[in-house]
């Protein structure tokens, strides 16, 4: 792990820090088994071969 030489001032370290932001996963509509599902747009090729079952 990186360890800094000086130390940092708090502004610049809440300012780094601050820039992070969590964001919603982009929906996407797979059918499974004739029944449509709005899942994750990420693992929705898992939902159509069967490896992850859509919950609802």
């Amino acid at each position: 792990m990186a360890v800094p030489k000086r130390r940092m001032p708090r502004s610049n370290t809440r300012h780094r820090r601050a820039q992070g932001k969590a964001v919603t996963p982009q929906l996407v509509t797979v059918t499974v088994d004739g029944v449509p599902y709005r899942v994750p747009q990420q693992p929705a090729r898992a939902y159509e071969r069967g490896l992850l079952r859509p919950e609802g």
